[in-house]
């Protein structure tokens, strides 16, 4: 068995094992007979059979399930009807029941009884609305409803995830009927395994699924039956479908997430430690990016909705306004109901002594000097944000001693450290647990899932950087700045740094930095389409750069960036002057420049901020920050974070690092600046040299592995050799992810004198990799594969390839393609120039002319024993030569027949067999009547049943003994045709 094969090694094996795993496989024949067409995506007697079964009393006939399902089909197809979609697998949606005059809660499912419920898996799954059809490889169905989406590819398809990706948000365009159904999509390649939640495509969301014995990375990595068995686990994905999905309105827009395993992981250990009397404290520490603030939210939902806690207390704590304010607007956005806001001290204690069930938001000063013992339910459960400053000193005490038989669960995102703030953290919420906390998520491991990317730091040049006496004096030395734990306490001791400030705002160098970054912004981070933030050291100076980078703009609007570019994001203070409230903003300005923020053609490009902003704004876009505000422990870890999220633009160019830029020196000594004991931060926050470092080993690397292949030899010589090289397929993966990392470490360098010396060779490189993309991956757009500053070499300086882009300007036919076969090349160009131009024709033209798809299979077919080494050049292009004349054969041959399109694909299959020419044109001439009788055999089951009886009666009559092989083979060659 090859293992090439995607059905039979990936697709077959995924079904083996859900089967394993307790699902019911229908073949495609047998769900889509049971579907009723193909426009209907649930398993219809199925899901009737349980609305009634699950909904005693409310669903009481086959005419109120048949309504229910009619609900169901007409929700709006875009992400807003999928949320209405979960509301129903959910349980929150209700109908009217006559005989009772009221309004009764509908189930669609059973997530506390997994035998309660029916689970099917199927394959090659065909949804048709209008013009557009689809075929999706793997689809799971609870109670005949379809919830997850499985694209597969070959296990030795090199990109095939991101070519599945681009799939699954064809089928959002193209069948939204069917997605606003399904609430998870997998991608898999037997290697790789991911999943994420429908309508949120972008490829942050993607996430990368590892059951819990590949989480820690000493241990065993999962295999494919183990990731399978282990992410469709019934109970696991009633439990994905009712608990782990949450809708969110962020400025406006609904966005979908689905919790990633490690917040499962958490959620799942806080509700077993809510449920155990004898342990009542608990940390979670998640590094920063990985999703901490859904994780608390989603824990605190399951905790007021799980009937075991009683209707209990939720106290949501943070130690800020602007948390508490960002807390509200996330409780808000996820759909919570009824949520108290402690107001006061008085409020919070009237609230607690009358006992108030429900979620409490409070800031962690209001506990102050509240009496103990104020309320003894043990059904009370107190999340705490920010664990590592939030409950520090006497108010954690008070907090505690008022309820004594709560359960408490700290969250932090930053390491527990060897300061005061990370003992009181590890003592306070970790003494239950030998190792300190509950649930860990380091930065490193969020690094390797992909949920955050590492991050790069460079030194501004010497004359920008803050004077460094001044730093030693002010800062570095200032009593009570280890450990400083957020940015108002480190804004404290800047305030008694007045030299430094004062250094640090001096407006000749402001001018200066406001130059440097402008010029940074243009040349290394505008072009890869990304944005950036200009960290000051406080209000004032960041009202004085967005002066001086307007200043620039009106001496030279060619070589700055302009007013509307940048944008100041300050909070306001009642007794600014006006040079500072002249970049007041009000709430709807505020949050329409949030929102253009995070789009890529929108601006602002670069927000000056000093405090805001620099903890729980979320803009994957964000890859750079300008950093001249002094800061250390776990205010810089924070503010920092905010450029490591993930982001993905909408042609598919990934941001692989972010960017800090220091004008301050901090990163001078960084184990200083991070005095963390744990080894998670070391070596995830390098400096900018070692990407230096890296790019030249790759080069290296190139100029001894393959630049040369090509060296001393003329353009087709050089051509056919590297051609010749890439026929090994396991040669050319290697080089695919060689070139990627090269390509990825130049577009963060460039431009950069340091790479001068590599320049010309990288080009050749670009030249390599764009010739044996295009020969060996014909149907995959290699442009689209290019960064945008490699590509503007593409564009500028690399030839003409040696084997042939597809030409729309000209008509591939015969003629041309016999014209290859003497072109003076060498044989290997000549072999992929055919095998190219013929995998064009076929893709153009089968719709109109299905006889051509086996042709274009004979070709594919050369090309593979091409590529291993079955046969040479010279041979290859011996059958191409058949091929063409083959080709060249039909095409005269189907300008004068009378069959129609489909009945001429008939004979010609039958003629590729062996059957006499005369016999295969009079059996295909005997189906015309029924191909014009059942014109929607594709999409109605009854009509397909019509006409492969009277296909079958045709082959009988011409004497075949494989009749119903055949049969398959035809009718899956015509309908691959029209899809």
């Amino acid at each position: 068995m090859t293992l090439s094969s995607e059905r039979r090694v990936v697709q077959i094996s995924l079904i083996r094992y859900a089967e394993e795993a307790r699902w019911e496989y229908l073949s495609p024949g047998d769900a889509l007979s049971r579907r009723g067409g193909l426009s209907q995506p649930f398993l219809r007697d199925v899901l009737m059979a349980k609305l009634q079964e699950l909904n005693p009393g409310v669903i009481t006939s086959a005419e109120q399930a048949d309504d229910v399902i009619a609900r169901l089909v007409r929700l709006r197809p875009d992400i807003e009807g999928n949320r209405e979609a979960w509301e129903y697998l959910k349980g929150l949606k209700t109908v009217f029941v006559q005989a009772e005059r009221r309004e009764r809660n509908l189930r669609l499912l059973d997530p506390q009884q997994v035998e309660a419920n029916t689970f099917h898996v199927t394959d090659e799954f065909r949804f048709h609305i209008g013009p557009h059809k689809i075929r999706a490889d793997v689809v799971f169905l609870v109670n005949g409803i379809p919830v997850i989406l499985v694209e597969t590819k070959a296990a030795t398809r090199l990109e095939g995830i991101a070519e599945a990706l681009d799939q699954v948000r064809r089928y959002h365009r193209e069948a939204p009927d069917l997605l606003v159904q399904t609430q998870l999509f997998a991608l898999t390649q037997l290697v790789e395994f991911f999943y994420g939640a429908t309508w949120s495509l972008s490829r942050k969301a993607l996430f990368n699924w590892r059951e819990e014995v590949g989480a820690n990375s000493n241990s065993p990595r999962p295999d494919f039956e183990t990731l399978v068995k282990s992410f469709v686990a019934r109970r696991r994905v009633l439990r994905v479908l009712t608990d782990y999905i949450l809708f969110a309105r962020k400025d406006g827009e609904l966005s979908k997430i689905v919790l990633r395993p490690h917040q499962m992981r958490a959620v799942e250990r806080c509700l077993s430690r809510a449920r155990d009397p004898q342990k009542r404290r608990g940390l979670i520490w998640h590094t920063q990016g990985s999703g901490k603030t859904y994780t608390m939210l989603n824990l605190a939902r399951l905790l007021l909705e799980t009937p075991a806690f009683q209707n209990p207390t939720v106290l949501l704590i943070v130690d800020r306004n602007e948390l508490q304010s960002q807390l509200f607007q996330n409780l808000e956005a996820i759909g919570f109901g009824k949520v108290h806001l402690a107001l006061s001290k008085r409020h919070l204690r009237d609230l607690l002594e009358a006992d108030t069930r429900g979620v409490i938001v409070s800031m962690i000063h209001k506990f102050d000097d509240i009496p103990e013992n104020l309320n003894a339910r043990a059904n009370i459960f107190v999340l705490v944000d920010e664990a590592h400053r939030s409950t520090g000193g006497d108010l954690g005490n008070y907090l505690m001693g008022a309820l004594p038989n709560a359960t408490f669960i700290g969250f932090t995102g930053t390491p527990i450290d060897r300061t005061a703030h990370g003992q009181g953290t590890f003592k306070t919420f970790g003494a239950d647990d030998p190792q300190g906390y509950l649930d860990k998520y380091s930065i490193r491991e969020s690094i390797e899932d992909g949920t955050t990317v590492p991050l790069h730091y460079q030194l501004a040049p010497n004359d920008l950087i803050a004077n460094r006496e001044a730093m030693e004096k002010d800062f570095w030395a200032a009593a009570g700045l280890e450990g400083v734990a957020d940015v108002e306490e480190l804004n404290r001791v800047l305030d008694r740094a007045v030299t430094l400030t004062n250094m640090l705002k001096n407006r000749e160098r402001v001018d200066k930095i406001a130059h440097f970054v402008a010029g940074h912004f243009r040349t290394y981070v505008q072009p890869m389409g990304y944005k950036a933030f200009l960290v000051a050291v406080d209000r004032e100076s960041c009202c004085f750069y967005k002066e001086a980078l307007d200043r620039l703009y009106k001496e030279a609007p060619d070589r700055y960036l302009p007013p509307e570019a940048s944008a100041v994001v300050i909070s306001a203070g009642h007794n600014d002057p006006p040079h500072i409230k002249r970049y007041h903003l009000s709430e709807d300005e505020e949050s329409r420049i949030r929102k253009a923020f995070r789009k890529p053609d929108e601006n602002p490009q670069i927000l000056i901020v000093t405090e805001k902003l620099l903890t729980g704004y979320d803009a994957p876009i964000l890859y750079c920050m300008y950093l001249d505000k002094p800061m250390r422990d776990h205010v810089l870890l924070q503010a920092i974070a905010r450029v490591n999220r993930p982001y993905e633009s909408e042609d598919g160019r990934r941001k692989t690092t972010g960017l800090i830029l220091d004008f301050v020196g901090v990163f001078e000594n960084l184990e200083r600046a991070l005095a963390f004991d744990s080894k998670d931060v070391s070596g995830v926050v390098e400096g900018l040299e070692v990407l230096q470092e890296r790019f030249a080993q790759l080069m290296a690397q190139g100029r001894a592995e393959y630049l040369p292949l090509t060296a001393g030899k003329t353009e087709d010589k050089a051509a056919e050799a590297a051609l010749e090289h890439f026929r090994n397929k396991e040669h050319r993966e290697t080089f695919y992810a060689f070139f990627r990392e090269v390509q990825e470490i130049y577009e963060i360098l460039s431009p950069d004198p340091f790479l001068r010396p590599f320049l010309e060779d990288y080009e050749r490189l670009v030249e390599m990799y764009r010739l044996v993309r295009s020969a060996y991956e014909p149907h995959v757009p290699v442009d689209k594969s290019f960064l945008r500053k490699t590509a503007k070499i593409v564009q500028q300086h690399t030839r003409t390839s040696q084997i042939r882009e597809p030409q729309a300007t000209y008509e591939i036919g015969p003629a041309a393609l016999l014209a290859l076969l003497h072109e003076d090349k060498p044989d290997t160009v000549k072999v992929f120039n055919l095998l190219k131009e013929l995998h064009c024709l076929v893709a153009d033209e089968a719709a109109c002319a299905p006889h051509l798809i086996p042709i274009g299979e004979r070709a594919e077919e050369i090309r593979r024993h091409f590529e291993e080494r079955l046969i040479s050049a010279q041979e290859a292009l011996q059958h191409l030569d058949k091929v063409v004349r083959q080709l060249q054969t039909a095409q005269e041959e189907r300008r004068s027949s009378p069959l129609s399109p489909q009945a001429f694909a008939v004979e010609w299959w039958l003629r590729t067999q062996g059957t006499e020419a005369e016999k295969a044109a009079q059996t295909a001439a005997s189906l015309e009547e029924a191909f014009a009788r059942f014109p929607n055999w594709t999409i109605s089951v009854a009509d397909e049943r019509e006409l492969r009886t009277r296909l079958y009666k045709a082959l009988l009559s011409l004497g075949v003994k494989e009749i119903v092989a055949w049969a398959d083979r035809i009718l899956d060659l015509l309908r691959r045709a029209i899809e």
